[in-house]
């Protein structure tokens, strides 16, 4: 591996100076992008569903060597209607029950549902020390964030981060304001609700995987303007993006497409699933490819050897700025279970700074 001919040696992290400080400390600081969260998060509301899904992630955690995909238990398409406290109680105990390492949230009811309050009593009161977040749906205004927030508070979980959805034109429209709230940590772009919400005027396949159609998801002007300006609010404000639900579960060339494009195109950088067979796609997706991985080392593994001061690499000034993007890449390398240069896997072994922007 080519690193520089501005030192003699690649520094280790436990170095002394500049070079051994951890890279995240020196490139990311004001400027980070906000927690990394797995690249996929997982949906199930049935019960089994739900303990398969949770058996699944423990099972592809030991594979990886590090949580690949978040379990969301589903609250509000989950719950039978009349059903709504039985429900409740069966995800905190699924989520009290799950291994103590596993990410485990939960999707409550809309902050205007008549089961919203006994949610967060049962489920943030109960288990909100357990869980990784909690999903509120079909979020609308700051006003919304936080009602959810004085929620947690008399639930006794003030400190859980909060996700949400943003559903309808409205809410597309106050999506900067959303997102700079200091307790959300990740928008997700409810992408079937939002086509309802315009009466027809979206036709159906905007719903669909778009891939191959020429007014589905990733094509008609309104739904690609919606997910651009919930990307770019969530990199505003250092939050995560989190790209829709692809319906055809089933057809896993289709979810591989679009995993790439909301990835590549459309600057999500976390996407739901709602079928096992959808999370590996998500993760080949999202993850950095050999040459990726590959060019990235080298030119961090540089930079450290350089003292972080600008370098040339391949005819091309190198600085503070593409290094940053470089971690940045090498960080999402390790959070998806690819495999990284020893001298690289360093920085992610026992520091905490691995499992933060």
């Amino acid at each position: 591996m080519n690193t520089s001919a501005h030192a003699p040696g690649v520094p280790t992290p436990q170095g002394t100076g500049l070079a051994g400080v951890h890279p995240r400390d020196v490139l990311l600081g004001a400027q980070a992008s906000g927690a990394l969260l797995p690249v996929c998060d997982h949906y199930s509301g049935v019960e089994i569903r739900m303990r398969k899904s949770l058996q699944l992630q423990t099972e592809m955690t030991q594979e990886f060597g590090t949580c690949v995909f978040d379990v969301t238990l589903d609250c509000e398409d989950g719950a039978p209607v009349g059903g709504e406290a039985d429900h409740a109680a069966l995800v905190t105990e699924l989520a009290l029950d799950a291994d103590p390492q596993a990410r485990v949230a939960v999707r409550v009811h809309p902050v205007d549902h008549p089961a919203f309050q006994a949610d967060m009593a049962t489920i943030a009161g109960r288990a909100g020390s357990r869980l990784s977040h909690l999903m509120i749906p079909k979020v609308e205004s700051v006003a919304d964030v936080d009602q959810a927030v004085q929620a947690l508070k008399h639930a006794g979980a003030k400190d859980l981060p909060l996700h949400v959805l943003i559903e309808s034109p409205a809410a597309v429209h106050r999506a900067f304001d959303i997102a700079a709230h200091p307790r959300v940590q990740s928008l997700s772009f409810g992408l079937m609700d939002f086509v309802s919400a315009h009466g027809g005027a979206i036709p159906a396949e905007g719903m669909g995987n778009g891939v191959n159609l020429p007014l589905g998801q990733f094509a008609h002007p309104l739904v690609v303007r919606a997910k651009l300006a919930i990307a770019s609010a969530c990199h505003a404000h250092g939050k995560v993006p989190s790209h829709c639900v692809v319906t055809e579960f089933s057809d896993v060339q289709a979810i591989r497409a679009a995993a790439l494009r909301a990835a590549r195109e459309f600057g999500f950088t976390r996407m739901w699933s709602i079928h096992p067979s959808q999370i590996r796609p998500i993760l080949e997706a999202f993850a950095p490819n050999e040459a990726e991985i590959e060019i990235a080392s080298t030119i961090v593994l540089a930079a450290i050897a350089a003292h972080w001061a600008p370098i040339s690499h391949n005819g091309q000034l190198h600085d503070r700025a593409s290094y940053r993007f470089f971690w940045q890449v090498l960080q999402r390398a390790h959070h998806t279970g690819r495999t990284l240069p020893a001298e690289v896997r360093i920085f992610f072994e026992n520091h905490q700074g691995a499992t933060h922007a």
